[in-house]
């Protein structure tokens, strides 16, 4: 738990120092940039910025859907955490995770409760599983039509293009340590399956919210 937390803490540190201190300067086009991405006004934009964009926003969904409800030894519910991620990624994240752990499992009378609507949205493998085809889309996208030369000359010269790319492989990076956390607190156990799975980038994590009911022992929604 502590290492975890060390992990994540040095996570969200090298991400800030690189973006205020190391990062390229920002470009006056940036925000043009972002409001066409937003709007899906993709014409004359690298697929891979398209695709990289999205998966930006695949991310605090898998995330949402392992962090939404489980309030079993947290102090404070993850969602303004979750939707901040929607705009600041693992800026807004990973201080949950470092700061918010989850401590040992308890037996509460809300842990037993029935799950509201929004906690079985959260949790329904089938979020993962429409995140996974998603994220497929994206990738495919990305490696058929993307220009991955304009994208590697973009990287050193484009803060924006430099800190999403940064803030993509930390959220790569926690999430392993985030299922850890959880399998360890919820069924005291560490299966080598999963954690491989996990270190799949993205499609782990998408690939174990889809079929996560199998490795469940038991329920724990809080």
């Amino acid at each position: 738990m502590v290492l975890n937390r060390l992990v994540l803490a040095s996570l969200w540190l090298a991400l800030v120092i690189f973006a205020f201190g190391f990062a390229p300067p920002s470009d006056p086009k940036t925000l043009a940039l972002i409001k066409a991405l937003s709007l899906g006004q993709w014409q004359n934009i690298n697929p891979v910025i398209i695709a990289l964009f999205n998966l930006m926003g695949i991310w605090p969904m898998a995330y949402a859907g392992m962090l939404i409800g489980d309030r079993q030894g947290r102090k404070f519910p993850a969602w303004p955490f979750v939707v901040g991620s929607f705009f600041f990624g693992a800026f807004a994240l990973l201080p949950y995770l470092v700061f918010w752990p989850p401590t040992a499992q308890t037996d509460s009378p809300a842990s037993n409760s029935e799950p509201s609507k929004v906690n079985k949205f959260w949790q329904s493998p089938w979020l993962g599983r429409i995140l996974f085809l998603l994220a497929i889309a994206c990738v495919c996208g990305a490696v058929l039509l993307g220009n991955w030369g304009d994208y590697w000359q973009q990287l050193p010269t484009s803060q924006f293009i430099a800190v999403m790319s940064s803030d993509f492989l930390c959220l790569t990076l926690a999430f392993p340590l985030l299922l850890a956390q959880y399998l360890h607190r919820e069924q005291g156990t560490r299966s080598l399956l999963i954690a491989l799975m996990a270190m799949v980038p993205l499609f782990g994590a998408l690939t174990y919210l889809s079929i996560r009911p199998n490795f469940e022992v038991k329920d724990q929604i809080s």
